[in-house]
Parts: C-alpha cells; sequence; structure tokens
C-alpha cells in the first residue's frame, strides 16, 4: 500500500522532520511504501533549512530559502491524488491546517486512513 504521511510541521523545531523520519522508517519496514513531506521537502531545498530551523517558522524559512508552501502542497495533494492509497497521521495532525486538509483530500477520495500512535513519534522530537 502507498501511503502519505501526515502531521504537524509548521510551529515544530526542524519542522517535526525527525518525528516523520521515524514514523517513515517505522512504516517502511512494515511494507508500506511511504510518501514523506519531510523527505521531498529536503529533496528539494536540501537537510540544512530545516535542520537549523528550531522553531519551526515557516517565515523565516521562506525568508532564508525561497521556500514555498504553495510548491510542498502542490506536490503532497499530487502525490495523495494521483499515487497513495491511503493516508497515515502522526500525533497531533487535528491541530495542522495542512495535515487536516491532507486528511479531508484522502477521505474524499476513498482513501485508507491510518492514525498513528505515540509509538510512531517516538524517536522524534516530541
Amino acid at each position: 500500500m502507498k501511503l502519505y504521511l501526515a502531521g504537524p510541521m509548521r510551529g515544530y523545531p526542524k519542522f517535526n522532520f525527525p518525528a516523520f523520519d521515524f514514523a517513515a522508517a517505522k512504516l517502511r519496514s512494515q511494507g508500506f511504501e511511504v510518501f514523506s513531506p519531510a523527505d521531498n521537502d529536503r529533496q528539494r531545498m536540501g537537510d540544512k533549512p530545516f535542520s537549523s530551523n528550531d522553531t519551526g517558522d515557516e517565515i523565516k524559512l521562506e525568508k532564508d530559502t525561497g521556500f514555498n508552501i504553495r510548491q510542498a502542497l502542490t506536490d503532497d495533494t499530487h502525490y495523495i491524488c494521483v499515487h497513495a492509497d491511503g493516508i497515515a497521521l502522526l500525533p497531533g495532525w487535528e491541530k495542522s491546517s495542512g495535515a487536516k486538509a491532507e486528511h479531508a483530500l484522502a477521505e474524499a477520495l476513498g482513501h485508507t486512513v491510518i492514525i498513528l500512535g505515540k509509538d510512531y513519534v517516538d524517536g522524534g522530537t516530541r
């Protein structure tokens, strides 16, 4: 099954990439093909802009690097619409406007929805 991994990013240290990395690795070890927006953002911009941002400040990221939330969400929603069979939601997703939108899109498409527990972020920042 192809999963899109969704969860909170903005306002989290390092944009919550450590939690995304931990969950993606765990899901992959269970046989899922995982699209992680953290991996996609790194591929687009490199690791440093994200790993050095201790506040998860999107405005600072955009100012320093030209990061564009519209492009990031275009990539994310394209994967959900074209490739994904399901969405896996990290704890805290319901407080994230982006993750809530991704969840709504996945539900509208009839995708499988997997709510991940805290054991999927233990290796992350929380």
